[in-house]
């Protein structure tokens, strides 16, 4: 996607310092083409957590105790708290607020509201996207392939990427959980002869990863725990010929969905409306299987390629249409 010649706009994107909802806003703010750098919040916001935003190089301006360089021609804020303060940057600069994921109140004030279909959110200024908003763009994951492969390929065989979420306020993901897993992709490495690369998040407990690494023990699977530049997650994405995702988590799964490997659902106790109407939207189109399912262990040698299914693309040409009238190609 390529702007028009000329058309240049910066964005100032606010959020709470979590990877995934930085991931949001720099998807976003990429597939348009804005011109950004990294920049702090000042301390004087009162917030349990550190919130950035990302600015360009010139101009300047300064609202309500907050200095610009230069003044951002739209804000894009993520989450409930990154939306408070969003609105509250867009109505001192008197610039449009975008809004990722359902900020749950004060929609109105929001120039668009970007959400997920499965939160059922309507309304004039609602952008409906199917999958949740990142930044694994086919170049990314190409670049991530070539520094990758040749670690994550050991042995030349298919390779099965593993990516594994934890317990939150809808899913258990302990101890038992992870026996359980580990003993189904055991299974499914046995019969398959594939190699491995499983990937904890930070939610992963210690506790559950030492156990599904007993039971892969004497498996081809490598577990990777990698911080910072060594961490494979991405190498996993891109280089993986099949992906298996614990269902907890829409971004890891919308993730996996935009690589064009088969994917697999990892099941875990617990119930979601929300996430289980994500799956079927997904399950729909022929995207994601429930690993270990029968249709899953039919199609387990294959891997020829999938169609690729991320929506960030879409919503930016649609956010750029509806506020500068700007064309992409």
């Amino acid at each position: 996607m390529t702007a028009q010649p000329g058309w240049r706009k910066h964005a100032l994107i606010v959020a709470e310092d979590f990877a995934g909802m930085h991931a949001q806003g720099q998807g976003l703010a990429e597939r348009a083409a804005m011109s950004w750098s990294f920049h702090a919040v000042p301390q004087r916001v009162k917030s349990r957590l550190p919130l950035h935003w990302l600015r360009a190089q010139s101009g300047r301006k300064k609202a309500d105790g907050f200095h610009f360089d230069p003044v951002p021609d739209l804000v894009i804020s993520i989450g409930g708290r990154g939306g408070d303060l969003g609105r509250q940057i867009g109505r001192a600069c008197g610039v449009p607020v975008v809004q990722i994921q359902d900020p749950r109140r004060h929609r109105q004030d929001f120039s668009l509201v970007i959400a997920n279909a499965h939160d059922a959110v309507k309304g004039d200024n609602v952008i409906e996207v199917r999958t949740a908003l990142h930044d694994m763009t086919p170049a990314r994951l190409a670049a991530a392939r070539e520094k990758w492969e040749a670690r994550l390929r050991v042995g030349g065989e298919k390779l099965l990427g593993v990516l594994l979420g934890g317990t939150n306020g809808r899913y258990r993901f302990g101890e038992p959980e992870a026996l359980a897993l580990g003993r189904r992709i055991r299974v499914f490495l046995e019969r398959t002869g594939m190699g491995c690369a499983l990937v904890p998040s930070r939610r992963t407990s210690p506790q559950a990863l030492r156990v599904m690494a007993a039971e892969l023990s004497g498996t081809k699977c490598r577990i990777w725990q990698g911080q910072g530049a060594d961490n494979p997650y991405v190498g996993v994405l891109s280089c993986a010929d099949m992906l298996a995702v614990t269902v907890d988590s829409v971004s890891m799964i919308s993730e996996a969905v935009a690589t064009t490997a088969p994917v697999g659902l990892l099941a875990l106790p617990g119930r979601s409306r929300r996430l289980s109407a994500f799956a079927a939207t997904l399950k729909g189109l022929g995207r994601v299987q429930d690993f270990g399912g029968k249709n899953f262990e039919n199609m387990s040698f294959s891997t020829v390629a999938h169609e690729r299914v991320d929506d960030t693309s879409l919503a930016a040409r649609e956010m750029c249409r509806r506020l500068f009238g700007a064309g992409f190609s």
